[in-house]
C-alpha cells in the first residue's frame, strides 16, 4: 500500500470514529494521543508545551485548539490528563472552559488523579448541559500508554461508560468499570495510599537496618522469601541496596495523592492515621527538596533521620 493510500485509509477510518479532544500532553498524555492517532482517530489538542503540540500535529489528522471551550465544541469525547484537581477545575470552569463549549451528548473523561468530590461536582454540572462524564485514572507506565496497554479504572453511569468503552479498549489492556462517578478516583487514591505507604515502610526498614548494623542485602534476602515480598519491595531494594531508582513515580506526585486521600477520608467523616504518617513523611521529604526524586528515594530522608 502506498503512503497516499495509507493516508486515505486513515482518513476513512477517522470518519467513522468520534473526534477526540485531548488536554494534557505530558509523558503519559502524549503517548496516549500517539496511540489514538495510530488507531485512526482525529484529535484536537491543547497543552502549554508547544513542542508537545507540534509533535502531535506533525503526525497528522490533528489540530490545536485555542481554548478548552473551542476544543470541547469541536470534540465528541474530551479527555484530560492533568496534574491536579485544581487544574482540572480551572480547565472546566474558566471563562473559556470546557463547560462553556461542550456539546450535548459529548463525554468528558478525566484520566488524572482527582478528588472524588470535585469529580462528582463537575459531573453534575456537565449533566445539566446534557453531557456525560467518566473518571478513569490510570495504572501502568507511559510505555504502556503508547501501546494501548494501560490499566483503566473507569467509573460513571453505565450508559455513558458503554458509549466510550470502545475508545477505552483501544487505550487499555484492562478496562474496569467500578460503579458510579467518582469510584475510579476513589479506587485510585486507595491504591496509591496502599502503594506509597508500602514504599515508605520498606524504605524506612532499610534505613533502620543500616542504623542497626544489619546488611541491607541480607535484609532483603530474608524479607523477599516471605509474604512481604512484592514488586514494591524490589523497587525499594533497587534503590536502597543497588542505588538504582527505577519506580517512575515522584515523591511530589505521591505527596499530592496522599493529600487527596486524606481529603477524601475527611469528606467521608472519618480518619486514617496510617495515611497521616505516610503523608507527613512524604511532605517532609518534599519540603527538603526531594520532590522530583522517585518515591523509593525517600530512603535517603529516612537514613538521615536514623543517623
Amino acid at each position: 500500500m502506498s503512503l497516499d493510500q495509507t493516508h486515505q485509509s486513515l482518513q476513512e477510518l477517522a470518519m467513522s470514529k468520534p473526534v477526540i479532544g485531548f488536554i494534557g500532553l505530558g509523558l503519559m498524555g502524549g503517548n496516549m494521543v500517539e496511540n489514538l492517532q495510530n488507531r485512526g482517530y482525529e484529535l484536537v489538542v491543547m497543552d502549554l508545551n508547544k513542542d508537545a503540540v507540534a509533535s502531535v500535529l506533525a503526525r497528522g489528522n490533528a489540530k490545536e485548539a485555542a481554548s478548552p471551550k473551542e476544543l470541547a465544541a469541536a470534540s465528541d469525547i474530551v479527555m484530560l490528563c492533568l496534574t491536579t484537581s485544581a487544574v482540572v477545575e480551572k480547565v472546566v470552569y474558566g471563562d473559556e472552559g470546557i463547560l462553556a463549549g461542550i456539546k450535548e451528548g459529548s463525554v468528558l473523561i478525566d484520566f488524572g488523579t482527582s478528588i472524588p468530590a470535585s469529580t462528582r461536582k463537575i459531573g453534575a454540572d456537565l449533566a445539566a448541559k446534557g453531557a456525560g462524564m467518566i473518571d478513569a485514572p490510570l495504572g501502568r507506565t507511559p510505555a504502556h500508554a503508547k501501546d494501548g496497554l494501560l490499566n483503566i479504572m473507569a467509573a460513571g453511569d453505565q450508559a455513558t461508560f458503554e458509549k466510550v468503552k470502545p475508545v477505552l479498549d483501544e487505550q487499555g489492556e484492562n478496562v474496569f468499570h467500578l460503579g458510579a462517578l467518582g469510584a475510579g478516583h476513589t479506587t485510585k487514591l486507595i491504591n496509591n495510599f496502599m502503594g506509597m505507604t508500602t514504599v515508605c515502610a520498606m524504605s524506612q526498614a532499610f534505613a533502620v537496618a543500616t542504623k542497626a548494623g544489619v546488611d541491607r542485602q541480607q535484609l532483603f534476602d530474608i524479607m523477599s522469601t516471605g509474604p512481604s515480598n512484592s514488586p514494591f519491595m524490589h523497587f525499594c531494594k533497587n534503590y536502597a541496596v543497588d542505588g538504582v531508582s527505577d519506580l517512575g513515580f515522584s515523591i511530589a506526585n505521591a505527596n499530592k495523592d496522599l493529600g487527596y486521600f486524606l481529603k477524601m477520608v475527611e469528606d467521608l467523616g472519618t480518619r486514617a492515621e496510617i495515611a497521616e504518617g505516610t503523608s507527613h513523611n512524604l511532605q517532609t521529604a518534599f519540603d527538603a527538596g526531594m520532590g522530583d526524586g522517585n518515591v523509593p528515594e525517600i530512603f535517603d530522608y529516612f537514613l538521615k533521620l536514623e543517623q
